[in-house]
């Protein structure tokens, strides 16, 4: 029996009765949407307990809900990742007290916004672009790992799988901007948490000796690898080794400062806040999402003390070796009763659809201003009407773009882990987006030049590709491909 067979008319019906349920909340809470503030800000009136739970939401993602669990099941996997959690709150708190009270002493729509008027109209224009070279790259992922479930569930091919994951996205963004992204965030936050926890529950209470066993199996060195599945701390030095204290505390830090502060994706959200205080509660209580994290390694572990005792069998051993990240839908979706599976899997739509339709909205805001300073249109007459409909157009342009990238990735990825394809994507980018926003910030405008930070964002990239393999490994398989046909 093939594995998507185990999906009954029952468990379609929950995925679409919650799809549907979430579209129409989206479409009631879209409010009023006149012009481009109400479009891409919420009209600055959204609380902020909304604003911090849509961050989660968007972290988490489907790499999160399909990727750690994937990598925990491996032999070598391990709790190790959590270990990022301490990097990531320190940023937070940092974004919190230094960016968002200059973002609100003007009237922007972006960390870009704040870059034009500090450093000129070309920095804007550059920060832009590197924004949207990261954002293809790093949301293919995202949309990757979603068709990834979907495939599982359907047996359909994967270009078809993102197209339905794009198109639903699209419609949620057109209907009500940022209010509806983030609203309907807001479900998605409840119900992956919800089905994360029903999931290890379930999991393990289909392992003899539940609890016990899953300690006992999951802390043996000998049977789960090499230091044991809840191994927390790793103190190495060795530079290949990417989930290691150091890096927690002396890169991590830097990573999610970009992330949270000057990529427009988690930015976006705190430019909804009514006032800069808001704001800084928004991202900074947003931390309590790294409990999701922890509890899909939990998931993670159970599974592979679940398929320690339970041989998969050999339909679900030829999905394993082709990549981990099989691991949680295939249980999904082979385990779980009727009904409950159905809710899992639409909680794996939500968290990659709340991805996708958050970075739609950024993308379309920072092209639109590439050309319109938002700030100034209407003041200089610009028809409010038609700068909204310019912004849904770029919507779905966005939104083909990237369907059509996570398309070609998934020809391109080979055996990359989701979580490090994930990572590696966005690291081309980071370095030069949070150096131009630091530029702006620290920096006297008449000592910087765009010339200099051209060049300098040149070099940042250039020494990230010297020191990572995933593009390499992408162009290797690309040449494969070329030559095949």
């Amino acid at each position: 029996m093939e594995v998507h067979e185990h999906f009954t008319r029952i468990d379609w019906a929950v995925v679409f009765g919650y799809l549907a349920l979430t579209t129409w909340v989206g479409h009631m809470m879209r409010g009023k949407q006149g012009t481009i503030k109400d479009f891409f800000l919420g009209g600055r009136s959204i609380p902020w307990q909304a604003v911090s739970g849509s961050i989660i939401a968007t972290e988490i993602s489907g790499v999160t809900f399909i990727g750690v669990p994937g990598m925990v099941f491996a032999l070598t996997g391990n709790f190790t990742y959590l270990q990022w959690a301490l990097g990531s709150v320190i940023a937070r708190v940092l974004v919190g007290y230094f960016f968002v009270k200059v973002y609100y002493e003007q009237e922007i729509y972006s960390p870009y916004d704040y870059m034009g008027n500090q450093l000129g109209v070309p920095v804007k224009r550059l920060a832009t672009i590197i924004f949207s070279i990261g954002s293809i790259l790093g949301q293919s992922v995202r949309v990757l790992v979603a068709a990834l479930a979907l495939k599982v569930v359907t047996g359909w091919e994967f270009y078809r799988c993102i197209w339905v994951i794009g198109t639903f996205a699209i419609v949620w963004t057109l209907m009500g901007g940022m209010r509806t992204v983030i609203w309907t965030d807001v479900m998605q936050f409840a119900l992956f948490t919800i089905g994360g926890i029903m999931a290890l529950f379930w999991i393990v209470s289909q392992i003899d000796g539940g609890w016990a066993t899953f300690k006992e199996i999951g802390g043996n060195v000998q049977e789960a690898g090499n230091y044991g599945k809840f191994t927390l701390i790793d103190l190495t030095t060795d530079p290949d080794v990417g989930f290691t204290l150091w890096v927690a505390i002396l890169a991590v830090p830097f990573l999610n400062l970009n992330s949270f502060g000057v990529d427009q994706l988690n930015a976006q959200r705190m430019f909804c806040c009514k006032s800069a205080q808001e704001a800084r509660k928004a991202i900074i209580w947003s931390s309590i999402g790294q409990f999701l994290t922890l509890l899909m390694l939990l998931v993670g572990a159970a599974l592979f003390v679940h398929y320690s005792v339970n041989e998969p069998s050999l339909a679900e051993q030829a999905l394993f070796e082709q990549s981990k990240d099989y691991v949680f839908p295939t249980w999904i979706t082979t385990t779980l009763p009727v009904g409950l599976r159905g809710l899992i899997i639409a909680a794996i739509f939500a968290a990659a659809i709340s991805s996708l339709d958050s970075i739609l909205a950024a993308l379309s805001q920072t092209t639109l201003a590439l050309f319109i300073d938002p700030s100034l249109a209407v003041k200089n007459g610009k028809d409010p009407a038609f700068l909204l409909r310019v912004s849904r157009y770029l919507v779905i342009i966005w939104g083909i773009i990237l369907s059509f990238c996570a398309i070609g990735l998934d020809e391109l990825r080979g055996n990359i882990n989701m979580v490090d394809l994930a990572f590696g994507m966005i690291a081309y980018t980071t370095g030069p987006l949070l150096g131009l926003f630091l530029a702006a910030l620290l920096a006297n405008r008449r000592r910087s030049s765009a010339r200099g930070l051209l060049i300098g964002c040149i070099i940042s990239i250039f020494m990230v590709l010297l020191v990572r393999t995933d593009i390499y490994n992408i162009l290797i398989n690309l040449s494969w491909t070329s030559v095949e046909k």
